[in-house]
């Protein structure tokens, strides 16, 4: 990992607010921060097919993981010693695969603990689907269920929460007040990794 970039991932389930609270951070700070986006947003609206069956599900979340790795050291090297707020992480495939967790890192040639090792920081914004509220939130890509959303915030917490520093932003009915609650732990962290950041 480029020891310049303090890289903070935002995950969690659909719908969880992680794409607005980086943006509204990015625009807070401006140029001390940069936005990784998100890869699957990215591929499936470029036109990557997302289709249903196990194979096309893994050979999407092969390309996912590749592109979001990719996108990450673009950014750290354009953008030396800025923090990097990455929309999702090389991890998340892991949720979405659909075979075993050491399945998806063995395929990929990675392990999980050199995946987290990535990151600085993560901050889990959880889905507002566990208080059944909708997580359409104008993302034509996303497809899940309620039920489903909630079974891969699940899996993804499962796997995030093994970071040593993992932050947990959870659903709120309040949008408004779930969002202003995760600003200001992106806020703390950053203040704690890169203490030189404008706030």
């Amino acid at each position: 990992m480029d020891t310049q970039s303090c890289r903070i991932v935002l995950t969690g389930g659909p719908g969880g607010g992680k794409t607005t609270a980086a943006d509204l951070y990015r625009r807070e700070i401006g140029d001390d921060v940069v936005v990784v986006p998100e890869a699957a947003t990215l591929l499936f609206s470029g036109g990557f097919p997302r289709a249903p069956g196990e194979l096309a599900r893994q050979a999407a979340q092969r390309a996912i993981f590749h592109v979001q790795r990719g996108l990450e050291d673009v950014q750290s090297a354009q953008y030396p010693g800025r923090i990097l707020l990455c929309d999702r992480g090389t991890i998340d495939g892991a949720a979405y695969w659909g075979g075993s967790e050491g399945d998806f890192f063995q395929t990929l040639g990675t392990t999980l603990e050199q995946e987290l090792a990535r990151y600085d920081a993560v901050i889990f914004f959880e889905t507002a689907a566990v208080g059944r509220m909708s997580i359409e939130g104008g993302n034509p890509v996303r497809n899940e269920s309620l039920d489903e959303a909630i079974a891969l915030d699940a899996r993804l917490r499962a796997l995030w929460s093994r970071h040593p520093r993992f932050s947990l932003v959870p659903h709120n009915r309040s949008f408004f007040k779930k969002i202003t609650f995760g600003l200001a732990l992106i806020e703390s962290i950053v203040a704690q990794l890169a203490p030189g950041t404008r706030s």
